[in-house]
């Protein structure tokens, strides 16, 4: 398990490296395939009862959540579908600073969870530590609102492991790594729900 950040040579050894990493990464997670089938599981099933999938996280995450909500809205790789409901919290600036200069950044997301979220939606909470304190919340907000929720994290998985409904986790501490991993590992989640619920538009 690649556990420190990577100092990177600028060569060809270097560059090698860094990619080796993220390979190895992807294969260990591949041995382990159940944690997926399930994320998959649930958002198809939440699909075909009518609700959505809901993703929040910082920095690197908030651009992870926004790129698979527009994977669900827009078309992946079928264009011809209707387009399933996906919303991002991270795209509002407004509501961003707004929450987070009259109330705290802790609560962010909570607060839009809180206005956006109903019963049966998938929460799906990404955080490579695992102990961000706005994500934390946001996550607690959601099992308030009877939704399932998921964490995308790291190998830790911190607190937000204890909180969730699934926790994928990925293995390792690199935060490089564990944030190429989410992204691979919604492509693969995006991939399914498509398959099985993408119906001509």
């Amino acid at each position: 398990m690649e556990t420190a950040e990577a100092t990177i040579t600028l060569n060809n050894a270097g560059i090698s490296k860094v990619l080796l990493e993220t390979s190895g990464v992807l294969a260990a997670m591949a041995k382990d395939t159940e944690t997926i089938e399930k994320i998959a599981e649930v958002l198809v099933s939440a699909y075909r009862k009518g609700n959505k999938m809901v993703l929040f996280g910082n920095g690197g995450s908030a651009a992870d959540a926004q790129h698979l909500a527009t994977e669900l809205l827009g078309g992946f790789t079928n264009h011809s579908r209707k387009s399933l409901p996906a919303l991002a919290l991270t795209t509002d600036t407004s509501a961003l600073t707004a929450i987070g200069n009259d109330y705290n950044f802790e609560e962010v997301f909570s607060r839009q969870v809180d206005a956006m979220v109903n019963a049966g939606d998938v929460v799906i909470a990404i955080s490579t530590s695992g102990n961000s304190k706005n994500i934390l919340k946001g996550a607690l907000a959601a099992k308030a609102r009877k939704a399932t929720v998921v964490a995308f994290t790291g190998a830790d998985g911190g607190k937000l492991k204890d909180i969730c409904d699934i926790a994928l986790r990925v293995p390792s501490n690199n935060t490089p790594r564990v944030q190429e991993a989410h992204i691979t590992v919604g492509h693969i989640v995006c991939a399914i729900v498509e398959q099985m619920v993408g119906v001509p538009a």
